[in-house]
């Protein structure tokens, strides 16, 4: 297993624990995740991070749950491993602005069992920083559809179905503050 932190900042030498920029709701016993940590994440989950830092997405997979009416509505008839909305706007720079992928060492990282996610609360520092460019194309090579829309707004209802839908920066996302009930990470 591989765990990695994704940076637009090429030079980064030491991750510290810090707390989270915008503290989520979690639940009872699990504040401490909007504490002092150093966030990682795994191989297989790591295509949620092939974006530029803001750019609002919604990435969508299957579970053991996932029912093949939820699979019809949501993946039509792609094979891909995992679906990636983002809005159009923000094509351009998903092809052309690099992200820094470092690879992080095992030791010290919990397991939070939760879409690949991982915590140190210990400084950490990087094995390894690869530039990637061409962030559709890694999508592509990791079995993830990329699709394109004026808005993510019309996908708030996929956390009601029995896939796995991770929301990332959706705060930056067009219309999205103004739509009820919506996740905001």
């Amino acid at each position: 297993m591989r765990l990695f932190h994704f940076s637009d900042d090429p030079g980064i030498e030491c991750f510290v624990p810090r707390p989270v920029r915008v503290p989520s709701a979690r639940p009872p016993g699990r504040d401490w995740l909007n504490g002092p940590l150093v966030w990682a994440i795994d191989e297989t989950t790591q295509p949620l991070y092939f974006f530029p830092r803001d750019c609002p997405r919604i990435l969508l997979w299957e579970t053991p749950a996932t029912t093949a009416q939820d699979r019809d509505r949501w993946f039509g008839a792609s094979d891909a491993a995992m679906i990636a909305h983002v809005e159009q706007a923000w094509f351009d720079r998903l092809s052309r602005e690099p992200i820094y992928r470092y690879e992080l060492p095992i030791e010290g990282f919990e397991d939070l069992a939760d879409a690949g996610m991982w915590v140190s609360r210990q400084a950490v520092t990087p094995l390894a920083v690869e530039a990637l460019s061409d962030l559709p194309a890694w999508l592509a090579r990791h079995g993830v559809e990329l699709r394109l829309m004026e808005s993510l707004v019309p996908l708030r209802d996929v956390w009601s179905s029995s896939l796995h839908a991770s929301g990332v920066r959706l705060r930056h996302a067009q219309g999205w503050a103004a739509t009820p009930d919506a996740p905001t990470r």
